[in-house]
């Protein structure tokens, strides 16, 4: 038997998609082409499709505690990455895993709606989100709508949104890439007034699991000890690489291919 040096593994908290284009399957492939393990805990599961969702149902508190406790006593996590919730009380119930565990460095990613628009939790879940878990973030990546229903700011710019939301959180990442412009800027903010604008082309078509695939790869950067704003750029990289090399597997939006960074060249 070949023994190998352990891989740093990342505690994902997220959704189930049956059709493998976002969710826990986005962070699984995401964080192997990271170079890491990923510890999948299930917090919802969802009836949906590259199209759009139609349904989804939280699980009960104890069985999400229960399966991330199971990997926290089992497992030397490196980074924790959060996607849908769907729930106050799935809410609460992260906040009350995150601050038994306060050193693990997480990324936030407020999932509240599916690329087709369809709704995986009600507004006030993002409040929650934005009042008890960004503060426990190293970092929140909402895409520009997302960062608005956050903020509260249903026209605000990103700036705007950034202003609302840095009291909550020490980084932000809003990515741009559900305007028109031919150049998409994904802009970084931290509490301590620094700024930095992050520029791609703007490729053709939509995409199903764009936001998991990024907070996914971030975390996984992150959790091979790479600084912050250098494993922002990775990510960025890394993900624009998936959604260049998209592939159209159902009859929606396109799925990023999330291979391996040696194969994204």
């Amino acid at each position: 038997m070949n023994t190998y040096s352990s891989r740093p593994v990342v505690l994902c908290l997220s959704g189930h998609d049956p059709s493998g284009g976002a969710g826990l399957q986005a962070d699984i492939e995401a964080l192997l082409a990271q170079g890491c393990h990923a510890a999948p805990a299930v917090t919802a599961l969802t009836v949906q499709d590259t199209v759009n969702v139609s349904d989804f149902r939280v699980l009960d508190r104890e069985w999400v505690l229960a399966q991330a406790n199971a990997v926290l006593n089992d497992s030397t996590v490196a980074a924790v990455k959060l996607g849908m919730l769907g729930s106050l009380e799935m809410v609460d119930t992260v906040v009350e895993l995150l601050q038994a565990h306060p050193h693990l460095p997480m990324v936030c990613d407020p999932v509240l709606r599916a690329g087709g628009g369809g709704r995986l939790g009600k507004d006030e879940v993002g409040y929650a989100m934005r009042e008890r878990l960004l503060p426990l973030a190293r970092i929140a990546t909402p895409n520009l709508p997302e960062a608005r229903i956050l903020a509260e700011l249903p026209e605000g710019s990103a700036d705007e949104c950034a202003e609302k939301l840095l009291p909550y959180c020490q980084y932000l990442l809003i990515t741009g890439g559900h305007g028109e412009e031919e150049e998409i800027h994904n802009r970084l903010y931290g509490r301590d007034g620094s700024r930095q604008t992050f520029k791609c082309q703007r490729l053709p078509g939509s995409y199903h699991g764009s936001g998991c695939t990024l907070a996914s790869a971030l975390a996984g950067r992150l959790a091979q000890g790479e600084q912050l704003v250098s494993a922002v750029q990775s990510a960025l990289d890394y993900t624009w690489r998936t959604l260049r090399d998209a592939e159209q597997l159902g009859k929606g939006q396109f799925v990023p291919r999330r291979l391996p960074l040696d194969f994204c060249s």
